[in-house]
């Protein structure tokens, strides 16, 4: 694991997924991709089934309180410059200088896992609590971007992987539910975005993406990993 920007860095090129990099603006973290990747996603924007090549984590204050963040987006995209058909666009109110990266290779695939954290509105799912329809930010994003071929339901696959590597990490680091005093599952507006090059050069779609396969192994390993430094450091300078 690998804190790239904490030393003042604006840059990062994966060494393991050929055209991938990530660069860090005073209120955004963006990952780019060569070529569009398909990609499964609950991000405020363009989220569900789709095909992006870059993927936006907007720093948002506490206090940010949008009844339609999709259309805030929106405005923000165009100020940027950015396509709007092939962005993905997430928000938080983590610290984007800590996200935290990891990467390796495995059996017809590359992998790269980056995780932003801030668990001031941990939550356990599963226990009552007050519910609200607009968006508050706070959360923890994760990006799992896979150089290789996957199936729609390995994608559905690598969501649940990764949600319970998110969820141990939280345990491990004894991040609390503040209702309940419990141990937190997630926080309350987590987000993930789950991509696919579907390049051919590896020679081998993955259908499954559970913890005994060898890609959702490294999905856990590397999700688990980056979680877990991101929420460890969250209130480092």
């Amino acid at each position: 694991m690998t804190q790239p920007f904490r030393t003042g860095s604006k840059t990062f090129a994966s060494t393991i997924c050929p055209g991938m990099a990530m660069s860090l603006a005073a209120d955004r973290l963006v990952i780019e991709t060569e070529k569009p990747f398909y990609v499964l996603s609950s991000a405020v924007y363009g989220g569900g089934y789709g095909t992006a090549d870059r993927f936006v984590n907007r720093e948002v204050p506490l206090d940010y309180d949008c009844s339609d963040p999709a259309r805030d987006y929106e405005r923000m995209l165009a100020l940027w410059g950015y396509s709007p058909e092939t962005t993905i666009g997430f928000l938080t109110a983590a610290k984007l200088t800590h996200a935290s990266v990891a990467e390796t290779a495995g059996e017809a695939f590359g992998l790269l896992c980056c995780a932003t954290a801030g668990t001031g509105n941990a939550a356990r799912a599963g226990r009552a609590r007050e519910t609200f329809p607009a968006y508050a930010p706070g959360t923890i994003n994760l990006f799992v971007l896979v150089d290789g071929s996957m199936t729609a339901s390995a994608m559905v696959n690598a969501v649940i992987t990764a949600t319970e590597a998110k969820s141990a990490a939280l345990h491990d680091c004894g991040i609390l539910d503040q209702k309940h005093g419990l141990p937190a599952t997630g926080t309350t507006t987590d987000a993930i975005a789950i991509g696919a090059s579907q390049t051919g050069r590896h020679g081998r779609t993955h259908r499954y993406a559970g913890a005994a396969t060898a890609l959702g192994d490294a999905i856990g390993r590397l999700v688990y990993g980056t979680v877990e430094e991101a929420v460890r450091t969250q209130g480092e300078a």
